[in-house]
Formats: structure tokens, C-alpha cells, sequence
């Protein structure tokens, strides 16, 4: 299983590391989480600069390919020759976005026609015509949208339980969460994740 975390310049921290350090906690034989960016770093919104692991042509060959948000997000989605690099196929990929990630999306025609953000975005969202849910994960198909910046945790949990199972992604979500507050937290990220595993893509799956 291949797992593409795009990131860009600009970068919100907690969508890409969150994400990377749950899923890479998936002990399985060729199982890969990679950074992947168009620049051989990228800096942060706040200033953290990283190496990438893979170039963006990395995406169009990964299982799963996940967006995170950012500071320039809207910058990098008017950019031409950044999205002409993608090639997704939503019919074999699992396919996720977070926050201003969700842009991406829309601007690659594979928008489902629902789905959530975070409060700065949603008006942004609005404009697509896309039926936006006050949720922090909904999926459709393959699929899936995540709001706010610390629903990472069901993002990649939701990854890893496509994959492997609830029980499996579970069982990593228990070791992450806060000490006296682990049967609580699984609980949780049950009720969140369960719902939106093998959702059925909507006849107006795209906005």
C-alpha cells in the first residue's frame, strides 16, 4: 500500500505529520507513507522545512493519496502546471482531503457532492455548490473529506481501516490517544469512522 501525503509550500504541520505518523504506525510488508511534494523541500506556515520523500508524480501511482490544507492553498490550486502533474484515478485510489485541501478536489473535477471543511474554507466550498455537512469525516466511494485540523486522526484512521479493517485502525488509534482517555477516544473515532467505511458513491458523486 502506497501513501501519498501531499504537501506543499505553506503547509499546515498537523495535517501532514498527524497523518504520516498514525498511518506509518501500520506495521504490514509494503506498506509506504511518503511525503510528497513538487520541490525537493517545502517549508510550513510556520516556518518547519522538510525534505520530501517522493516527487508529486508519486500521487498518481499511490493507493491512497491524502491533501492537507495550507496557508497557500488557493495559490497552489490556480496553479497550472502544479495540477496538470496529477493524474488521479478515484476508481483505484482512496482518495482524502482536509480543510483547504478539499480545493484540490474541486479543482481536479473529483469534488464529491458532499462533504466538509473547516469554517475558513466553507465559503470558498459554498461557491462549488457542493452540499457541505457540519461533520469532521464524510466519505463517498473511495473518496473522503475531513474538517478541522485535528480530525487528521480519523482521516488516517479511516485509511487504515479501508485497508486493513476497524479493528486494525483502532488498535492504533488506542496507542496514539491520551493516557485516561483511551476508551473514550476509540469510542469516538468509532462512531466517526465506522459510518464512512464502503459508503457508496452518490449517483451526483462530483460538484
Amino acid at each position: 500500500m502506497k501513501i501519498a501525503i501531499v504537501t506543499l509550500d505553506g503547509f499546515n504541520e498537523i495535517d501532514s505529520f498527524v497523518a504520516l505518523s498514525i498511518l506509518a504506525r501500520v506495521k504490514v510488508e509494503g506498506w509506504s507513507v511518503q511525503i510528497t511534494s513538487p520541490e525537493k523541500s517545502v517549508t510550513s506556515m510556520n516556518g518547519v522545512e522538510i525534505i520530501a520523500q517522493q516527487p508529486l508524480s508519486f500521487a498518481n501511482e499511490a493507493d491512497v493519496v491524502l491533501f492537507g490544507s495550507g496557508t497557500r492553498t488557493r495559490e497552489h490550486i490556480d496553479n497550472a502546471d502544479l495540477i496538470s502533474q496529477f493524474s488521479l484515478d478515484p476508481t483505484r485510489q482512496l482518495i482524502g482531503a482536509q480543510c483547504s485541501g478539499v480545493l484540490f478536489l474541486h479543482r481536479l473535477d473529483i469534488l464529491p457532492a458532499t462533504a466538509t471543511t473547516d469554517a475558513k474554507t466553507r465559503p470558498l466550498l459554498a461557491k462549488t455548490g457542493c452540499l457541505i455537512e457540519d461533520k469532521p469525516l464524510i466519505a463517498q466511494g473511495n473518496i473522503v473529506t475531513s474538517g478541522g485540523c485535528l480530525a487528521s486522526q480519523y482521516l488516517a484512521g479511516w485509511v487504515i481501516a479501508r485497508a486493513l479493517g476497524l479493528e486494525q485502525a483502532l488498535g492504533i488509534l488506542e496507542y496514539v490517544a491520551p493516557c485516561g482517555q483511551k476508551s473514550t477516544f476509540v469510542k469516538t473515532a468509532a462512531d466517526i469512522i465506522k459510518p464512512q467505511l464502503n459508503v457508496p458513491t452518490q449517483p451526483a458523486l462530483y460538484c
